[in-house]
């Protein structure tokens, strides 16, 4: 190979490596400015399939990627969050919304003033700019979209430059030739490619590339764009293996889309191109390549859009139902299992959508360690030695629970985030440290029980009543914490902050007037100890309800 040979390779590897950078720098940039945004797209997922195409179509528009999307979507049907119908309307927008990038590509070919090499570099300068000298993050997230915007044309640059020396060689029109006149070839030649590169979107750039060096014919570019959507399927289908069986549905429905879109329009074209083989021959471009892509996608869910729960009931006969499946189904989770499975590494591939996650997950344990706290107060109250057993196995299902949020959130962190969601991420780490001291605290009250139950200690009426008003108002903080953490509302911030005080109130009054009992022997010094234990812990747990509410609050201003 001659040095000029080795010169040109190194530069479409480089625009190669440009564009796939430029890529994801760009779709870093658009989810970061867009932000928690993304997170309303949650409550349009679960009304109909309809909106379910336009969302999987605005969210792989904006992370450019239909493979990250589907991927996201088997991760959001293994956590349950989506059903398996819905996830189908996610699909087909998904395959529609990836021709964007296909679009930005064949910009090059819309006019002069629309080339690369014109544009590219003074948006990268522009951007390199506002990142070094604007102290603003959201302008400096919008600079990130135009460096990546122009790293993605810079590199379709250096590719095309690399290929023209070679557009007239025999060797690259012999080739497309082959692959023109057998249909299956062209379409494993995408299909392979695509499944290596883990995106269509840039291996149908890599081809447009190509196309504007002249060098594909249209029967070629057909047949090799519809291997790349199916080449695209790859990705999920690998992201499926040890998910639950739904989640393997979702990736199999994907490739049944593909595959029979791919096998519709492939008889079609081919019958074509036989009665007419001056269409396959002609050369193909840029924007025609964009043009078909997008056609295939958007009809082929036009088509199969009515059919989609054919296309669930045919997933169901894919991955046929075992015996351990339907005993798993049937029999009940344990919380921790339960939280591993919604907590979905799958659903990172979009932090606005991960941080909701967590975000639910966090009110899931807050539930656990309010019915904790219950159990823990009836243990006390009345007495009961089954309670106090019931309050430790909780205690330690929530530790559990701590963790792995703790270790979700970690991984949040790690990604991409704005200002925003770098707030809210610090604000779940402090929430789940706060709820997991109310389940400690709930556990110091089971042990007071306990001690209580060991040593015949009794309270009088007087000091039972006492305690039930505290641990009601207390609980009721609790309560009001975790309303405010799921709905975001400030009016249950508020509330959660009178029921806190109303327990600095009676934890204050209830000690002084358990004091004058005492003093007057009315009631056992050893349960006096107890009693004045529990309604420090009452009091804490009531702390630890308002600083949950106080994020909610830090938030929302």
């Amino acid at each position: 190979m001659s040095i000029t040979a080795l010169g040109m390779l190194f530069q479409f590897v480089g625009g190669l490596g440009m564009f796939l950078y430029g890529m994801s720098a760009m779709a870093d940039g658009l989810q970061r400015f867009a932000g928690n945004r993304l997170q309303r797209v949650l409550e349009i997922l679960t009304s109909n399939r309809f909106l379910g195409v336009l969302v999987g179509a605005g969210v792989t528009a904006i992370i450019q990627s239909s493979s990250a999307t589907t991927v996201m979507v088997v991760g959001f049907v293994n956590a349950g969050i989506i059903s398996l119908l819905q996830a189908t309307g996610i699909i087909m927008g998904a395959n529609i919304g990836t021709t964007v990038t296909s679009w930005i590509v064949s910009m090059s070919e819309w006019g002069e003033v629309l080339k690369p090499e014109f544009f590219a570099p003074v948006l990268f300068g522009i951007g390199a700019f506002i990142t070094m000298f604007a102290k603003s993050h959201k302008k400096k997230e919008a600079a990130e979209i135009l460096i990546g915007f122009s790293l993605l044309f810079i590199g379709l640059s250096f590719m095309s430059g690399s290929i023209e020396p070679y557009k007239d060689s025999p060797v690259f029109s012999m080739a497309f030739q082959i692959l023109g006149g057998n249909p299956l070839l062209g379409v494993l030649t995408g299909l392979v490619v695509t499944a290596i590169i883990q995106s269509s979107s840039a291996s149908v750039g890599i081809l447009q590339t190509l196309a504007i060096n002249g060098m594909v014919n249209w029967q070629s570019a057909i047949f090799i764009t519809l291997g790349q959507n199916i080449g695209t399927c790859v990705t999920a289908l690998l992201s499926c293996i040890g998910t639950s069986r739904t989640a393997k549905r979702a990736a199999v429905i994907h490739l049944m889309f593909n595959v029979i879109g791919a096998i519709i329009f492939g008889l079609v074209l081919y019958g074509v191109f036989l009665v007419r083989p001056d269409y396959g021959m002609a050369q193909a471009d840029s924007v025609g390549i964009s043009i078909f892509h997008t056609v295939f996608n958007v009809v082929n869910t036009v088509i199969l859009f009515p059919f989609a729960g054919l296309l669930v009931k045919a997933s169901d006969i894919f991955v046929p139902e075992k015996a351990k499946d339907r005993q798993q189904e049937w029999s009940p989770s344990s919380v921790e299992t339960e939280m591993i499975r919604h907590l979905d590494d799958r659903i990172l591939e979009t932090p606005s959508f991960a941080i909701e996650n967590a975000c639910n997950e966090a009110v899931n344990m807050g539930k656990v360690a309010l019915a904790n706290a219950k159990i823990a107060t009836a243990a006390l109250l009345e007495k009961n030695e089954n309670f106090c057993r019931d309050v430790f196995e909780n205690e330690e299902t929530i530790d559990r629970m701590e963790k792995l949020l703790a270790e979700y959130l970690l991984k949040i962190n790690n990604l991409s985030l704005n200002d925003e969601q770098h707030l809210i991420v610090k604000n779940m780490y402090y929430t789940i440290g706060n709820l997991e001291r109310i389940g400690d605290h709930s556990e110091n009250l089971a042990e007071l029980a306990q001690k209580s139950i060991e040593n015949d200690y009794t309270f009088s009426g007087t000091a039972i009543e006492e305690l039930r008003r505290i641990s009601d108002a207390a609980l009721k903080s609790v309560e009001c914490a975790i309303g405010a953490r799921e709905e975001h509302e400030l009016q249950k911030v508020r509330q959660t902050a009178r029921w806190e005080e109303m327990v600095d109130n009676l934890e204050e009054e209830l000690r002084e007037t358990h004091m004058e009992r005492l003093s007057r022997n009315e009631c056992q010094m050893e349960s006096g100890v107890v009693f004045l234990d529990a309604l420090a812990n009452y009091e804490r747990i009531a702390d630890h309800a308002k600083n949950v509410a106080g994020y909610v609050k830090e938030e929302m201003q």
